[in-house]
Formats: C-alpha cells, structure tokens, sequence
C-alpha cells in the first residue's frame, strides 16, 4: 500500500477509521463502527469512485453493509456517497446538514468541473435530529453530538464512543490541514474546542488528515485564536482580507496544506467583527477567489 491509498485502521474492536491522504481538498476521512451483521458508517466520500473503495474496505473486515450513514456535516466529500448506501441505509445527521445538503446540491461540482465524480445523487438525511441522539450497534454505544451552536458549518455533528473512548469530529479537526471556517464560524469553533475537550476522548479521528490525539484541539486553538487576532487588527485598520492575509506571516500554519484558507477564513472573522450572525453566507466566488490569489494565482484543487 503506498502512502497515497486510503486506508482502514481498527481503533478498538469492531471501530475503525478510514483515512484518505493526504487529506487535502475533497480527501476527507469516514469510520465505522461494527459487530459483524449490524454497521453504522460515519461519512462517506466526494466520489462514487472512491466511496465504493470505502464500501470495500468496510466489507473487507468482515463488517456487514452499513444499515445506518451518519453524517458531520453537509460538505459534499462528507456526503456526496450517501446514494450508494441508500436507500438499504437510513441516512442520519443534525437537522441543519440536512437543509445544507439541500440547498447545496452537487456545489462540488460546481467549484471543480473537471473532477469526476461519477454518478452522484444529493441524498440528504431521512433521519435528523436537534442535539444528541444514541445509537446501539450490538454492544457498542455512539452518541452523536451537535456542539451547539455553528462551528464548521451550521449543521455538525461528532460522534462519540464513550465506552472507547473514540472520537470522530468531522471537520472541527483538521490534523496537519488549515481548517476552514468560511460556512461556519470562528468564534462557535472555538466554543467547540470546548465540547471536544469535555468528552476527554483517548483517540481522536479528525475530518481530513491521520487519526491522532487531544492534542489537535491545542494545535486548533492556536490557529483560530491566530485568525481571530489578525482578522482583529486588519479590520481596524480598513486592509481587505486579501490585503491583510497577503501581509500576514503565518509562521508554524504556513507549513499546513491548504494555507491559502487563511483568507477565507479572514473573510467569516470579518463578518463577525461586522456584527453578522455566526453561519450566515458569505460571497464564496470572492472567498474562492481569494484563496486562488494566496494560492500562486492557480485555482484550489480537488484531489478526489
């Protein structure tokens, strides 16, 4: 296996991650939790291509089809899969997700027109809820939790196996990646750190990059509270968030792939310094924009 080919790595018995690396745009991670005839997957991919790779690897360890798709949130490489499932699973997530991935449609599609991503289907959730629901698979408890307010989109959801002390955040954790808040919110992300640490998980499987450990939420904190201090100073002083990231030396989280979301993320701590509500839409050609001039001039790409 060469270090570019997904991967599925057993956390505890019957709990395992699915990783994509590098874990860059459109590369997300999903799970699943298993007893053998019952299977709750949480994600899927941007893909058909790739999520029937995720389908096999689940089936590779002896799992049984999923019966239950929980999704962390709407974004199309957490989501996009859900109709390979469907309809032999019920699709799960926050109430939110399901209006996001409604409303959002095959988005991917359009932000990366080259990419292919075969025969995609938006299949949002037929079961949603508000704050916590529990789920039993066999013996295996998994509490799925909204943070509370809008995070990394307006509609998360982590999923969290107290016995195992497991967590899978979605997008609240990139591990070695620039988070992006560009549809979520600064601030709530950072009142999410909260939730995570509160649930003092022993293994932590974030959204995009390798399964690591509570100390990604240090690592998290540092570069949100970094965006929310530049965001500060530059809007006080009248720079663009164009001209303020352009200006700004990001040190330790230039080294992060996808540091040209710094922008983007630039525009939704503007927003807020604004006084607009956590979540609300932004002009995402202009974020995108943006992000393609911090980029060399050359557009973000997607490496599904």
């Amino acid at each position: 296996m060469s270090a570019a080919e997904p991967y599925a790595t057993e956390l505890a018995p019957g709990v395992h991650a699915y990783v994509q690396p590098d874990g860059g745009w459109c590369l997300n991670n999903a799970g699943f939790v298993s007893d053998g005839p019952k299977t709750l997957l949480i994600d899927t991919a941007a893909t058909e291509r790739r999520t029937h790779a995720l389908r096999e690897a689940l089936l590779a360890t002896g799992a049984a089809p999923p019966g239950i798709v929980v999704n962390t949130h709407h974004h199309g490489d957490h989501t996009y899969g859900n109709a390979v499932f469907a309809p032999q699973a019920t699709i799960v997530s926050h109430e939110s997700c399901r209006r996001e991935v409604l409303d959002a449609g095959l988005q991917l599609h359009l932000l990366w027109p080259q990419t292919d991503f075969g025969d995609i289907r938006t299949k949002a959730a037929d079961l949603t809820y508000t704050d916590r629901l529990t789920l039993h698979t066999g013996d295996i408890e998994t509490q799925v939790i909204h943070p509370g307010g809008v995070a990394h989109t307006t509609g998360d959801s982590v999923v969290w196996l107290p016995e195992q002390r497991i967590l899978f955040t979605g997008d609240l954790i990139f591990e070695g990646g620039t988070p992006f808040l560009l549809m979520g919110s600064v601030s709530g992300s950072l009142r999410a750190l909260d939730l995570l640490r509160e649930l003092d998980a022993r293994v932590v499987v974030p959204g995009h990059g390798p399964v690591t450990d509570p100390s990604a939420y240090d690592r998290t904190e540092r570069y949100l509270r970094f965006v929310a201090d530049t965001a500060q100073e530059a809007h006080a002083a009248g720079r663009t968030p164009l001209e303020a990231a352009q200006a700004t030396d990001l040190g330790e989280f230039g080294k992060w792939q996808e540091s040209e979301r710094f922008v983007a993320n630039l525009h939704r701590a503007y927003a807020e310094l604004d006084g607009r509500p956590e979540g609300v839409r932004l002009d995402a050609a202009q974020a995108f924009g943006d992000m393609a001039v911090m980029n060399g001039g050359e557009m973000v790409a997607c490496h599904a």
